[in-house]
């Protein structure tokens, strides 16, 4: 249950944000985009290709400093900052499943217990494997609790379910719910996949075509389980007739 009375975990107020690429015209990415992840919700980033949403991830997660406006906290700031998840698991294959999850950890903290997180996400067996002994869906998971083991408020996921099968994705998307059911963190998510993300989120974020701005906040309001297929699919063609740039049928 996200904390609606809360302070924001994350604020974003990106009022500007341009490419200069050489002998090529500036290219205005961001434009006026603001938008709050409250405690314990998760919302997902919804926009069509091309829009910004990659480049909005770069500026949050500290990786873009050129830009106007604000971010809450400042991720160039020192201390802990969001847990990242990738489209690619990026893991080292020289390294085994523990070292990989470790190696991500401030030095001071890195030979803390993680038993409780590797079991929870059905690693424990794996952790002494190397990545290429692997699925791809048990690579996605050593990439969560990479993210996760530094114990973040704040989970950062960017298509996180990517060329996985349906029965992969769907026990990875329902080890993130848990996470944020059991721990009361906060997870912001980027996908093209509006199916998943109306079947996972508290809130959907609308981005319009690049320059990137919000077009809408749209709250889901009915618990996760009942949100049964017709459902769904209502929901889903109720958005693309309100925002047919945004949304697709």
């Amino acid at each position: 249950m996200s904390g609606a009375g809360a302070e924001p975990v994350l604020s974003v107020a990106i009022t500007r944000k341009v490419y200069h690429p050489a002998s090529v015209e500036p290219v205005e990415a961001v434009r006026d985009l603001a938008f709050v992840i409250r405690p314990g919700e998760i919302a997902c980033l919804i926009g069509p290709s091309g829009a910004g949403k990659t480049t909005t991830l770069r500026i949050l997660l500290g990786l873009d400093p050129d830009y106007e406006g604000t971010i809450v906290p400042d991720p160039r700031a020192s201390g802990g900052g969001p847990g990242m998840v990738f489209q690619e698991p990026r893991l080292l294959p020289w390294r085994t499943v523990e070292q990989n999850v470790r190696l991500a950890m401030p030095r001071a903290r890195r030979g803390r217990d993680l038993d409780a997180l590797f079991s929870h996400l059905g690693l424990t067996p794996w952790r002494g494997r190397y990545p290429g002994a692997l699925s791809l869906g048990m690579q996605r998971r050593v990439a969560l609790a990479r993210a996760l083991a530094d114990d973040p408020r704040l989970l950062v996921l960017d298509e996180p379910f990517v060329s996985l099968d349906d029965a992969a994705a769907a026990s990875l998307r329902g080890l993130v719910v848990d996470i944020v059911d059991r721990l009361g963190m906060s997870v912001l998510m980027v996908t093209h996949n509006v199916a998943e993300a109306i079947a996972i989120a508290d809130r959907l974020l609308l981005l319009s075509p690049r320059p990137a701005s919000l077009v809408a906040t749209v709250p889901l309001d009915r618990p996760r389980a009942d949100r049964d297929r017709g459902w769904m699919a209502a929901t889903r063609r109720d958005l693309a007739q309100r925002y047919p740039g945004v949304i697709a049928e």
